[in-house]
């Protein structure tokens, strides 16, 4: 019975720590820790939107090509505002309408910001401005 406490209790710690990591890569890709992001990614993309909204459907394929195409170059992070969870976001980056797309750079800080649908080559023409390939 202790050894089971006992391996219970590293479960739980183990999961702590990755709960921990976890948090500390939501941070990064939420453009909370610019520092941290730096290492890892030239440009964060926010997509602020909602998976209900037309034009926020529509740009779903177009995250899911730059998140694979510029895979450790370019981190996605998508916000859904019309929830409990992305309401915060909305306010946060103060959009005004959905979808709006925020850059941020290395250290985390905005340097372009889009409303409403954006292409997929004039996207990839704002994460060139960082370096991007």
């Amino acid at each position: 019975m202790k050894n089971m406490l006992t391996r219970g209790s590293a479960l739980l710690l183990a999961l702590g720590m990755l709960s921990a990591g976890c948090d500390a890569a939501k941070s990064r890709a939420d453009g909370k820790n610019g520092a941290a992001a730096a290492e890892t990614y030239l440009v964060t993309f926010v997509e602020l939107g909602s998976v209900r909204c037309i034009p926020c459907k529509m740009m779903q394929p177009i995250m899911k090509d730059i998140e694979k195409e510029y895979a450790g170059q370019v981190k996605v992070v998508f916000h859904d505002v019309w929830t409990p969870e992305g309401e915060p976001f909305a306010a946060r980056f103060k959009i005004r309408i959905i979808p709006t797309q925020v850059f941020l750079d290395q250290d985390g800080k905005e340097y372009f910001r889009h409303e409403g649908f954006f292409p997929k080559d004039e996207l990839v023409k704002v994460l060139q401005q960082k370096g991007v390939k």
